[in-house]
C-alpha cells in the first residue's frame, strides 16, 4: 500500500509541478482561505450589511467544488481559489478557473448566498414562495432546457441558470437583488420575474426587522477538504468526464462549409493547422457566449480537428471568414445541445 504524500505548506505548492500536484491529497493540501479570498468573502458580508442583513454572515469553506448544500446555510468554496499555483493547475486542466476573478466570485458568492438565508429561515416552506419559484422538492436534474428569451427568470449567472430548478431560481433572484447599486426595478419593469424580485425585497425586509434568530443555524463544512482523501489527479479525472460527456459528434457537411478536399485547396493550409491556431481564441468566445464550460468546448474543438485529419480537409474560404464560420458552427451546435436539454446542473 502506496504511503500518503507529505503535507505541503501553502508556500511549497508554488514549487511543485503540476505533475506533482496532481499526486497530491486534498486533505495535505492544508490551505485556509486567505486574501484575496477573504477580503472577496468580506464584500459578500458587507453587500448584506448594505440591504439591512448585517448580521447574516454565512460561513465558507474549502471543498472541491462550488455548493450550499442542503441543511447548512453556509457556502462550499473550491480549493483553488485559495492559492495562485492551485488556480493555475485548474486552469491548465479545465481551461477555465470558475470565480477566478473579483467579478465573478462575487457573482457566485451572491448566488450562494441566496442558497444560505432560504436554509437559514427555511423560506422555500412558504406558500407565496412556492407559487412564485416553484416547488423546492423537485427532483433537481441532471441537465436542463433554458428559454433563452424567458421572461419569467432574471439572468445572473451565465447559461439562464435560474431556469435549472425552483432553488436556482429563488438563488438568482436574491443574487440580482443583493448586486450593489442594482436597477432590478426598472430593468426588469414589465417583466413576471419583477414579481419574485419584489418579493424577495419584502422577505429580506421582514426579516432585517425581526429580532429573532435563523431558525437554521448550523456550522456544517461539508465536504471539507480537510477530509478529502482523494487525490488532485482523480478529483480532475471525474471533473473532465462530467464535462466531456457533453456533444453530439459534428456532421461532415458543417465542416465542408468551411473546408474542402479538393486538389484545387492542395496549397491551403490544413483544416487541423488552422484549427488548432484558433482554438483558445475560439474557445473562450464560445464559452463566454453560451455559458458552457470551456473545457467541453475544447473537446468538440478537439474531435473537429481530428475529423478533420481523417477527411484531409484544408481551408476553402479566407481565413477570417473561416474563423468566423468555425465560431459560428461551434456556436450553433452548443446552444442546440443546450436547448435540448442538455445543460448541466453545477452549482
Amino acid at each position: 500500500m502506496p504511503r500518503p504524500t507529505p503535507a505541503k505548506s501553502a508556500a511549497s505548492l508554488s514549487r511543485l509541478s503540476d505533475a506533482d500536484l496532481l499526486d497530491l491529497r486534498f486533505c495535505d493540501l492544508k490551505l485556509t482561505i486567505q486574501p484575496p479570498l477573504a477580503k472577496r468573502i468580506d464584500r459578500l458580508y458587507a453587500d448584506l450589511a448594505e440591504k439591512g442583513l448585517p448580521h447574516f454572515r454565512p460561513h465558507c469553506w474549502l471543498s472541491s467544488e462550488w455548493f450550499s448544500p442542503d441543511g447548512v446555510p453556509g457556502i462550499a468554496i473550491p480549493f483553488y481559489l485559495a492559492h495562485p499555483r492551485l488556480a493555475k493547475l485548474e486552469k491548465s486542466q479545465m481551461l477555465s478557473v470558475e470565480g477566478g476573478n473579483e467579478k465573478d466570485c462575487l457573482r457566485i458568492l451572491r448566488h450562494e448566498a441566496g442558497h444560505c438565508i432560504d436554509t437559514a429561515y427555511r423560506l422555500h416552506r412558504r406558500k407565496r414562495w412556492r407559487e412564485l419559484f416553484g416547488s423546492f422538492a423537485a427532483p433537481y436534474p441532471d441537465t436542463y432546457k433554458p428559454r433563452p428569451n424567458s421572461r419569467k427568470f432574471v439572468t445572473h449567472l451565465d447559461g439562464w441558470y435560474a431556469q435549472a430548478h425552483p432553488a436556482e431560481d429563488f438563488a438568482e433572484t436574491f443574487a440580482v437583488w443583493l448586486q450593489p447599486r442594482s436597477r432590478w426595478k426598472s430593468q426588469y419593469r414589465g417583466w413576471p420575474a419583477l414579481q419574485k424580485l419584489e418579493y424577495v425585497d419584502q422577505l429580506m425586509a421582514e426579516i432585517a426587522a425581526s429580532p429573532s434568530p435563523a431558525p437554521v443555524r448550523s456550522r456544517k463544512q461539508i465536504e471539507s477538504i480537510r477530509n478529502d482523501k482523494r487525490t488532485l489527479r482523480e478529483h480532475y479525472r471525474q471533473k473532465k468526464l462530467q464535462y466531456a460527456d457533453a456533444f453530439p459528434e459534428f456532421f461532415d457537411a458543417d465542416l465542408r462549409k468551411i473546408f474542402s478536399d479538393d486538389k484545387r485547396f492542395a496549397h491551403r493550409p490544413t483544416a487541423a493547422s488552422f484549427l488548432r491556431r484558433v482554438q483558445p481564441e475560439l474557445r473562450d468566445t464560445v464559452a463566454r457566449w453560451t455559458g458552457t464550460h470551456a473545457y467541453t468546448i475544447d473537446q468538440v474543438l478537439r474531435d473537429m480537428i481530428d475529423r478533420c485529419k481523417e477527411l484531409h480537409l484544408r481551408l476553402a474560404v479566407p481565413e477570417s471568414k473561416a474563423r468566423s464560420e468555425a465560431t459560428m458552427m461551434v456556436t450553433v451546435q452548443t446552444m442546440n445541445y443546450m436547448l435540448s436539454g442538455h445543460h448541466p446542473v453545477a452549482l
